[in-house]
Parts: structure tokens; sequence; C-alpha cells
């Protein structure tokens, strides 16, 4: 079935057909036309323009329509154009005569606009669902690890000591943004397009805010032409999971790293790892590399969005059709990324020894050894120049600024006293540091107290 066709004289040809059509992919969203079919016959019949039991036909049938498909009696074919033109065909042959009038003050514009937000609405809820496991899952190793020393790094070089749960912290902060970007994003889709006609309206007496209301939406859209023609939202969620891809592209990298033979400083599950098909050693971390490349495929959906977009006048052209295998992928995408990598990120163990051994053998006290001579007086220039030279001088033996002896430290400078060793510990250099936001015990309990009352209390 056509939504369209009294004007032409011949049949379209087959590949213009098959070129044209969406239901091949626009068929996800059927319980969302399904939903938007339902509120726009109750609206009409409210409105007297169809009588209560043409309304209640079609809404029976509506619904015996999801009902079937949903128990496999009912196959989506591809014989129709799309899963409008689906829907309404399967009515009429069910209800008759009322079911021609479903479209009734309606276009397939605002209709598949309609759609695609409500169907869009829904995944931004599921997805926000899934990085709030996620933070969950951070939140209770964070706990585990406010006392794992490990090293901090700047430039991939040892820097300074931290602890495991301040590292895993700075993802829960990305994580935490990526979700309120997501609200932001619910906030500009909760607009309903449903009653824009075309682009023009219709001399209907539609009462667009009764269908907003029965579709949950904040109200109706305010301009009939944007409503047909917005994307907006679309290239905002692409960018959104662009980001959210980067912060899990970013993590995974780490993870690589520390998995690896060199740092060995985590140990990925089984369940979460893959094999060699000629090297029987090895244990491959390919969920993080799959998930390190699939950012690429998110990026490539936004990036081809906003080229589609950029040179279409108003208001509604079939180029916007492209907006939806991109979303349709990158929300698929990204809904499995993240939820492999929770599952990895979750059954990990961490291999505190060889992190804490890794931060002492790399001078990332030697701030601290620094602060140490300033402390006693010495200038922070100067106390950086023999901090430098004892680094060197460790460097020649093969030793740790630990392993240092006094007499070897007053050599260099004899202001250090026996209290250096206490003052460069990894606990000291980690705990004294207890301003908000830094890897100190105290800090992080604050943060990690912080942090349960935005899970227990964020509302979507």
């Amino acid at each position: 079935m056509k939504l369209w066709g009294g004007r032409f004289t011949k049949e379209t040809n087959e590949l213009v057909n098959n070129f044209n059509a969406s239901i091949s992919f626009d068929q996800r969203f059927y319980k969302q036309d399904i939903e938007g079919s339902i509120a726009h016959v109750s609206m009409l019949a409210k409105q007297n323009i169809i009588s209560q039991n043409e309304k209640e036909e079609i809404v029976q049938g509506l619904q015996g329509i999801k009902v079937d498909i949903e128990n496999g009696i009912l196959c989506i074919d591809e014989l129709h154009e799309d899963i409008h033109s689906f829907v309404e065909a399967n009515l009429i042959d069910r209800i008759g005569e009322a079911g021609k009038k479903l479209h009734t003050g309606r276009s397939r514009n605002d209709q598949v606009a309609l759609d695609m937000k409500l169907y869009t609405r829904d995944e931004v809820t599921e997805i926000d669902s899934l990085l709030k496991e996620l933070l969950a899952t951070l939140l209770t190793a964070m706990e585990n690890h406010i006392e794992t020393f490990m090293p901090g790094f700047t430039h991939l070089q040892k820097a300074q000591p931290i602890t495991l749960a301040h590292h895993l912290g700075a993802y829960f902060e990305m994580f935490k943004r990526d979700r309120n970007r997501l609200h932001d994003i619910y906030e500009r889709i909760n607009y309903s397009p449903l009653g824009s006609g075309a682009l023009a309206g219709t001399t209907y007496p539609l009462d667009r805010e009764y269908t907003a209301a029965l579709l949950n939406f904040y109200g109706p859209t305010l301009n009939s032409m944007d409503s047909v023609s917005d994307r907006d939202y679309l290239i905002e969620l692409l960018s959104a999971l662009s980001t959210i891809m980067m912060h899990l592209s970013r993590f995974s990298e780490e993870i690589i790293i520390w998995n690896s033979n060199e740092y060995q400083f985590i140990e990925l599950d089984d369940a979460y790892s893959t094999g060699s098909s000629i090297m029987p050693q090895k244990k491959n971390p390919d969920i993080a590399e799959l998930v390190r490349g699939k950012t690429g495929r998110v990026y490539g959906s936004l990036m081809s969005l906003l080229t589609t977009m950029k040179g279409i006048p108003l208001a509604y052209n079939k180029d916007m059709q492209e907006d939806k295998e991109l979303t349709f992928d990158a929300i698929d995408t990204v809904k499995g990324c993240i939820s492999l990598f929770n599952g990895m990120i979750s059954t990990m163990t961490f291999k505190k020894d060889i992190m804490e051994s890794s931060a002492k053998n790399g001078f990332t006290n030697a701030t601290d050894a620094a602060d140490y001579l300033v402390n006693h007086g010495v200038p922070f220039r100067d106390a950086h120049g023999i901090v430098g030279q004892l680094v060197l001088y460790c460097i020649e033996k093969n030793i740790a600024l630990d392993d240092m002896t006094l007499e070897e430290y007053k050599r260099i400078s004899p202001v250090f006293e026996e209290d250096i060793y206490e003052a460069i510990s990894l606990e000291t250099c980690v705990n004294k540091r207890t301003t908000i936001g830094a890897p100190g015990k105290e800090a992080m309990e604050k943060v990690i107290n912080v942090y349960k009352e935005y899970l227990n209390n964020y509302q979507k």
C-alpha cells in the first residue's frame, strides 16, 4: 500500500521503490508509530472529527496489530514503503472503512517526526540507565580501592602517586557529564510535532496540546515548518553518543595498557578476553580494543548527519530519511559497548602489589621530596634543582628515593633529616592531599559520599 499515488499514471520503477523505501529499518519503531496513531485518533474523536465508535474501532485494531507483531503472528514485510503504510494497510484490512480515517489531519512528515522523537526519547532513557549501571560499578570499585596506590601519569610518564579510587573517579566524572548531556537532550526532544502536517498545519480543529499530553510531551512544537524538518536533536544525540564513546575509548586504552605484560596492573576475566589462533599464551583485551575501534563508527554517524543537513532548505526533504540508519546504528553500538564495558570492569582483577610497586619505582614521590625541602625553608626553585640531582643519582645507582641512605641525602643537601622517609612514603604522599578532588583518603571518602547521593537521588 502507498500513502500516495492518485496523481500518478505509471507504476514506480522497482529500483526506485527499493531505493525510496525505508521499511527495512524504520520498522523498529512500530510501537511508537502505533502509540502516536492512538493518540492522534483519540484527539480526532475528542474534536468530533471522527466518531467515538470509529475511534474505538481504530484503537482496538491498532492494539491488535501491535500484539500480533510482538507475538510473531504478524510479520513486518518489505512490500510496503515504510512502517506507517504497513500499519495503516493492516488496519484497513482488519476494520475496513474506519481504518481509512486514521490519517485524517496528519501528514507522513509529522508522523515520522513524531515516531523518531518518541523512539529517540525512549533510547535516551535506556542509555542513561546503562550509564547509571556503569557508574554504580565504578563507585563500588572506588570504595574498594581507596588505599590501592598506583602511579598517576602525565604524558604517559609516571608523575605522582595516586590511588585507584582517584583514577576511577576521573571516569566517574566523565560518565556523569554524559548523563547530564542526555538529560539536556531529553529536555529539548520532549515537544510534540504531531499536528504540524506536511509543513503548514491543517484546517482541521486539532488539539495539539491534548495529543502532546497523551504522549507525555511537555507541549506541542511552535513552528510547523521546523517541526517536520528539525534534526538538531539527533545531531545533539549523536554528538553526546560520540562523547560517551570517546570516554569509553580512553578508558579502554588504559585497560589495554594495564593489561600488557609490561604493566600487569590488571587481570581480565576469561569471559571478557579472547585467545590467539596461533599463540597459546595470549589473552587479548579484545572487548576494550573493539570499543576503541567502534568509537570511529559513531563519530562517522555524527559527521554523516551533519553533512546531510548542512544544505537542506525548509521544510522536509527526502535526504532526511538518512537520519534513521545512522542514528539506529549509533544507538545500538553505544548500548552494546556500555553493557560489555560494564561487564568487563565489574569482573576485572586489580593487582594491588604491582600497582604500588610501580608507583614506588617511578620517582612519583619526587615532588613531595621537593615540598619537604620547601617546608624546611628552601626556596622551591632551589628545591626543584636539588631533587633533580637526587633523581639523577638514583638513576645512576638504579635505586629509588626510598632506598637512599640519610648520608646520601645529606651529601646533596644538608637540610634532609630522618623524617624525609616518612615525607616521601606513598601513604603520606597521597593522604596529605586532602583538598576536595585530590586522592587523599579523607578527600576521596567525601567524594564517594557525594557520588552515592548522586546515584540515589538523580532523576532522569
